[in-house]
């Protein structure tokens, strides 16, 4: 870990070096329940105030909130794991509040700490957080966060953004999941909502929220889910995901021909992806007598279900490592009917291997995919819409790839670093603004609440 700068006594100053930053001097005292919450804490201007023996440099402390950080993989806790790995190369301190796993997924980035946490009826690979305990309460407030980091609208998550405000600290959120969405796939659509304004509760009154696109933050506005927003991307690992992971050796390891055209489709094989749209519209290309393979990498509770809809795919189960990439090179298309994602990461990693996508016209892919460029979007559930489209990559090579080379350029710029240093960027800028609020109160010598 870093080791605290020399004191300065400037704060602007620390904003000027990666992952430091002016230290937060609100201690454990202000968080035992019945503690007073922003008054403890921040001066008539409702900001936190900093003393001058505080306003030195030290490392960028920073505690994450996740229902799910590393035990069972998905996109929105790489994405995660990539931004602290990140944030740590910059010489933060993170730490991430989670339920956690015997049998984690994969290894976590930063210190995970686990929270107490219940299975959910249904869906027992999945936990749900309860709220924070008052020892992990104290431990936070004595590890002196700089900015707490939200990224679930779950009870863990509302406890966290209470916390803040009694800590007197900067409290951002990430969307990575449209849950008011997953509701219609079980049944519980009459519910959406009261899950709606439970979603508004959590998201008002933070100091920002991160999205994966202006599009997705205009969706969320039109919902008045937010009422502001920063874009937080998604990046893509060219050197891993290119052309010429191509392999056929790989693809007649499958039963799959030199000469076959093959769909792809990858990700949680869960209702909420899409499943039967897929299963429907390779059905659709049956009835017409248009030839394919569909290839199927994942894997999930609904896999047997999607086996016996789609009864001619060949599954792989999950791959990782080399695998993963060689699979997206190795298809001639990628389907992604999902509308639930805010963030279509497999179509990212789909044109970076140089294939065009078929997708829903939703959140997650309207911001990657150029409709009749890269590939096509559908109006969600439209099965002969769907076809069509496979249909036109299906049997014309040309197409396809003009197609998968415009998908090629248009992921090129999605560098992660890049991405996640303007995440960086704006935790500086909302603590700066924090800091500089404190200072002028103490500088216009306005009193300061008791903490005690």
């Amino acid at each position: 870990m870093t080791q605290p700068a020399e004191k300065d006594s400037k704060v602007p100053t620390a904003l000027k070096t990666p992952g430091l930053i002016g230290a937060n001097p609100i201690g454990a005292d202000a968080v035992d329940a019945g503690a007073p919450s922003a008054a403890a804490a921040r001066g008539a201007s409702g900001a936190m105030v900093m003393s001058a023996s505080h306003r030195g440099l030290e490392p960028l402390r920073i505690v994450m909130f996740s229902g799910n950080y590393n035990y069972v993989r998905d996109g929105a806790n790489q994405a995660l794991n990539r931004l602290v790995a990140y944030l740590e190369g910059q010489g933060a301190e993170v730490r991430i509040y989670s339920p956690t796993s015997s049998t984690p997924a994969f290894e976590p980035a930063g210190t995970l700490i686990s929270v107490p946490s219940v299975s959910i009826p249904g869906r027992a690979e999945y936990r749900i957080a309860r709220g924070l305990p008052a020892s992990q309460r104290r431990e936070i407030a004595a590890f002196k966060p700089h900015i707490l980091h939200l990224a679930a609208p779950d009870p863990l998550g509302h406890s966290a953004k209470k916390l803040a405000r009694a800590l007197g600290i900067p409290v951002v959120a990430s969307v990575h999941t449209r849950f008011e969405t997953y509701l219609e796939y079980y049944g519980l659509g009459w519910v959406r909502p009261a899950g709606e304004a439970i979603l508004r509760r959590f998201y008002t009154g933070l100091d920002e929220v991160f999205v994966t696109s202006e599009g997705f933050a205009e969706v969320l506005r039109e919902q008045k889910l937010v009422d502001h927003a920063a874009v937080w991307s998604r990046g893509v690992d060219k050197l891993r995901f290119n052309p010429g992971r191509r392999s056929l050796e790989w693809r007649r390891a499958q039963g799959i021909a030199d000469s076959d055209v093959v769909i792809g489709f990858v990700g949680r094989l869960v209702r909420e992806k899409g499943l039967d749209i897929v299963a429907a519209s390779v059905a659709e290309l049956d009835r017409r007598g248009v030839p394919y393979k569909l290839l199927v990498v994942g894997d999930g509770p609904a896999r047997a279900q999607f086996e016996a809809q789609a009864p001619g795919a060949i599954f792989t189960g999950f791959l990782d490592g080399d695998a993963l990439p060689r699979a997206y090179a190795s298809f001639e298309m990628l389907i992604n009917p999902s509308t639930t994602e805010t963030f279509g990461n497999i179509n990212l990693e789909a044109m970076a291997s140089g294939i065009p996508v078929v997708a829903a016209a939703a959140s997650g892919n309207n911001c990657l995919v150029d409709d009749g460029v890269s590939g096509r979007l559908v109006e969600p559930g439209d099965i002969p819409a769907f076809a069509d489209a496979l249909e036109l990559y299906l049997t014309n090579p040309e197409a396809r790839a003009k197609a998968g080379a415009a998908g090629l350029a248009r992921a090129q710029p999605y560098d992660w670093d890049e991405i996640n240093g303007a995440v960086l960027a704006r935790y500086r800028e909302i603590i700066a603004a924090h800091a500089e609020n404190a200072q002028a109160v103490l500088d216009a010598g306005q009193p300061l609440a008791n903490a005690g």
